[in-house]
């Protein structure tokens, strides 16, 4: 998962050069539902009902495809056109590390907005040093005005706060329904699809130059990171449960950063890897993998 998300940043900046953002965003999201889709109609997955009778294969509830409707907005359509759009103005390498920001994101949303969670004072200092670490990131001091990069990387943090939202909402109001995993995931990128398949005029019909690096990029795009890393991610979720699963947040900076400086010769200036540290620091501290140390208390004598 950590490869194949991390290389999506490189695939989405080659892509670049022969489509538009929007039929990046496009691409990627139709070639992953049909992927899950084929899925999803091969194994027929179920959830059994309490009266241990197999359950539908997709929700009858009206309300529940509601619920994906908002999910489709908010992890698919928002957030891949934010990151399409900001690459062509920032490097892989670096929507890569804005993307890590997802678990601080996701932190003050479940806390803040659907008050799902409580944050203890670790994390609070932990999302503290994230939200530092993004601002060393950006560089503020290197802006006068709102230039494309800066509002590239804004975008990028949109897309993230979308992440952040999208795992809030999941677990108030859909982690408790009986979906089969591989179902959650095709619903979650198909609605999504769909919503794109609406959006086409808008998004799909320009001028395209296509090659073989493009296409593939397109496909790596769709069908890998897309499509079969969500059903990765339930599985390993299964076996590591979430905060195991969580470990992929450090590993998808590190993939984007190599690949971008590697294949695309891309070049950091010193604050961006000194704040990727720290967004890093307060991801573990946020998770509560590292802990603030606790004042001894002091020991009473006897007089």
């Amino acid at each position: 998962m950590g490869v194949v998300w991390g290389a999506s940043f490189l695939f989405m900046k080659v892509a670049l050069e022969g489509v538009s953002f929007g039929q990046v965003a496009w691409s990627r999201t139709v070639l992953g539902a049909l992927a899950l889709g084929a899925i999803v109609l091969i194994t027929r997955p179920r959830v059994p009902r309490v009266d241990g009778t197999p359950g539908p294969v997709l929700p009858r509830e009206r309300v529940v495809w509601l619920h994906f409707l908002v999910v489709s907005l908010t992890t698919c359509v928002i957030p891949y056109l934010c990151f399409a759009w900001a690459e062509q103005y920032v490097s892989s390498s670096l929507a890569s590390i804005y993307n890590a920001t997802t678990p601080i994101m996701t932190a003050l949303m479940a806390t803040l907005v659907f008050r799902v969670e409580r944050l203890g004072l670790s994390r609070w200092v932990g999302v503290g040093v994230g939200i530092l670490g993004v601002i060393v990131v950006i560089g503020p001091w290197q802006y006068s005005a709102l230039t494309g990069s800066l509002a590239g990387q804004l975008a990028c943090l949109v897309a993230t706060a979308c992440y952040g939202f999208t795992f809030g909402y999941q677990r108030r109001f859909l982690s408790q329904r009986p979906i089969a995993p591989a179902t959650f995931a095709f619903l979650s990128i198909g609605v999504s699809a769909v919503v794109m398949l609406v959006l086409t005029p808008w998004l799909a019909l320009s001028p395209v130059d296509l090659d073989w690096t493009i296409v593939g990029s397109l496909l790596a795009l769709g069908v890998l990171g897309t499509g079969l890393a969500y059903i990765w991610n339930i599985n390993v979720l299964r076996a590591w449960g979430p905060t195991g699963t969580s470990t992929v947040t450090y590993v998808t900076p590190v993939v984007g950063v190599v690949l971008g400086v590697l294949l695309l010769a891309e070049r950091f200036s010193w604050h961006e890897p000194v704040g990727a540290v720290l967004v890093l620091l307060g991801i573990l501290l946020a998770q509560g993998r590292l802990r603030m140390p606790r004042r001894r208390a002091r020991a009473s004598s006897a007089a």
